[in-house]
């Protein structure tokens, strides 16, 4: 897990947060910090309304009642010019990468680019996605592939290169590592902790699996009973009662993720 230690700026403060659909409560008065700097780890049961909790706070989903800002301003109610403002600072890696299938991943990366900034010259579209195919860790030839083309982990490597594609200083991944081998899921990790330290990114991580909660988060929220019941560091996490949390960090799974952890600080130190 990261020790770096937590910055004091709030980049995204979540108030009193109320989500439903027809009948169904999702949220009820949820509140979250997100602090500048930090990989926090967003965790919670099925239904617990994690991606929802994400689309809210960039816009996809509108609240029923609740505050949301980022960056110092609010995202709900903004006139689309206000709006763009905000939403050039941050990059999303929705599930499954989302990228569109006519388009290859060079054109894929450039999206954004030509929607934020439509008077750029094609050369110079061309150099940018093609730095941030190679910074995404795929191989410089990927740029002319098309999505089908690619396997899964390079789809989400893709994805990420376009949610980098305006240099972002805040970074949504959800579900990053699902459907990716043990393997594949650890070297996204790495790629995510080496992305967020030399970019000096935050990191909004939705996420279930328990090796990258441990591998690279600094804290972690836990959404709950309709609310974010806790959030911290895993030792701090573990010290609570909550039946969920309990089974969720101290179960199987969770034993397997600290003994995998350990294993790595091991052969760290051997190096």
């Amino acid at each position: 897990m990261n020790t770096r230690p937590p910055k004091s700026e709030t980049i995204i403060t979540v108030r009193g947060l109320k989500n439903g659909f027809g009948d169904t409560l999702v949220h009820d008065g949820l509140d979250l910090d997100v602090r500048q700097g930090e990989i926090l780890g967003v965790v919670g049961g099925s239904g617990t309304g994690k991606s929802v909790l994400m689309r809210s706070i960039i816009g996809l989903q509108t609240p029923m009642d609740g505050d949301i800002e980022v960056f110092g301003e609010s995202t709900i109610g903004r006139d689309e010019t206000e709006a763009t403002a905000v939403r050039k600072r941050w990059g999303i890696l929705f599930q499954g990468g989302a990228l569109f299938s006519t388009l290859t991943v060079a054109e894929n990366v450039q999206v954004p680019l030509k929607e934020f900034y439509p008077g750029l010259d094609q050369r110079l579209l061309d150099e940018i996605s093609g730095y941030k195919v190679v910074m995404s860790g795929l191989p410089s030839d990927a740029g002319p592939k098309y999505p089908a083309e690619l396997s899964g982990g390079m789809k989400k490597r893709a994805g990420l290169a376009r949610a980098l594609a305006l240099d972002p200083e805040l970074l949504f991944l959800d579900e990053p590592t699902a459907g990716l081998d043990p393997i594949g899921a650890a070297a996204f990790d790495e790629l995510t902790a080496s992305l967020q330290k030399t970019l000096g990114l935050t990191v909004f991580l939705i996420t279930h699996d328990l090796d990258t909660l441990y591998a690279i988060c600094d804290r972690v929220a836990v959404l709950a009973d309709k609310k974010v019941i806790a959030v911290g560091t895993i030792p701090e996490l573990l010290a609570l009662d909550h039946p969920w949390i309990q089974e969720y960090f101290n179960g199987p799974r969770g034993r397997a993720a600290v003994a995998s952890t350990a294993r790595h600080a091991a052969r760290e130190d051997k190096a």
